[in-house]
């Protein structure tokens, strides 16, 4: 995209938040492009946007104020397209037997898949998701491997250098990855770009991937690039509600859709 020069400030920071009312979020190197101006430029004007309540700061950007999801508790979270994500999270159940060995990263969906599967036998989870392991707290035929490392105290998620190196000591069958963003062209993508190197890590360590996301993610990009589509074996979605040609791009792409 060509620079676009000579703004004014105030004139600069009104195209920031058209910016942010189409995409939602914005990076500093993206607006560096964009308006032709230094970096520090640039994070000054987003300083003084999150000062006035007009948008928050996050690492290397800005997210929209009114992304009110961002900034959700966790039971509020639960609450968003309950019933679809109920409906995925059986779907990908059934994808899973008694004996597998699996990865787990934090997310509602996976939060819904655990409580499906919290009967099961003899399952290993591995999980840096405090509340996915403990939906198996009292099922003890459930070996659950909680990843330690800094904490993410409002999502409850493990993350950072210590929760990379323990990922290393395990190999399993399946991940089951929630996602806050799926596409054919910009992959798997997050929100939390803590937890986007624990998701990256744990891809390493497994033989199949199945993705947990409701139609609300399906042609999205989050804040934090995660990885290529074609790491993705199984997208488990809600029937009649996601992009149809977004879908179709991904098959193209080999990922089996399975749509609940």
């Amino acid at each position: 995209m060509a620079p676009i020069k000579n703004r004014d400030t105030a004139r600069r920071r009104n195209d920031i938040m058209e910016l942010l009312k189409k995409e939602d979020r914005v990076k500093v190197s993206d607006l560096v492009d964009v308006f032709g101006i230094s970096d520090v430029s640039i994070r000054n004007d987003l300083s003084e946007m999150e000062q006035m309540g007009l948008l928050r700061r996050v690492h290397g950007g800005a997210v929209s104020t009114k992304k009110s999801y961002y900034d959700m508790s966790l039971n509020d979270r639960m609450n968003i397209n309950k019933a679809e994500k109920v409906r995925i999270a059986q779907a990908c159940a059934a994808l899973i037997k008694d004996g597998d060995t699996l990865m787990i990263d934090s997310g509602t969906t996976t939060r819904y898949l655990a409580k499906e599967l919290a009967e099961r036998s003899n399952l290993t989870v591995v999980t840096n998701a405090l509340l996915i392991a403990q939906e198996f707290a009292y099922n003890n035929s459930v070996n659950v491997i909680l990843l330690g490392g800094q904490l993410d105290l409002q999502y409850q998620f493990s993350y950072g250098n210590d929760t990379i190196a323990q990922i290393q000591k395990y190999r399993v069958e399946k991940m089951v990855v929630a996602t806050d963003g799926i596409s054919a062209s910009h992959g798997l993508t997050t929100y939390h770009h803590q937890e986007a190197d624990v998701s990256r890590r744990m891809l390493e360590r497994v033989n199949r991937v199945l993705v947990v996301a409701d139609h609300s993610k399906i042609g999205k990009e989050g804040f934090a690039y995660i990885s290529p589509i074609s790491c993705v074996n199984v997208l488990v979605t809600d029937k009649n509600e996601a992009s149809a040609s977004e879908l179709n791009a991904m098959r193209l792409q080999g990922v089996e859709v399975i749509e609940a």
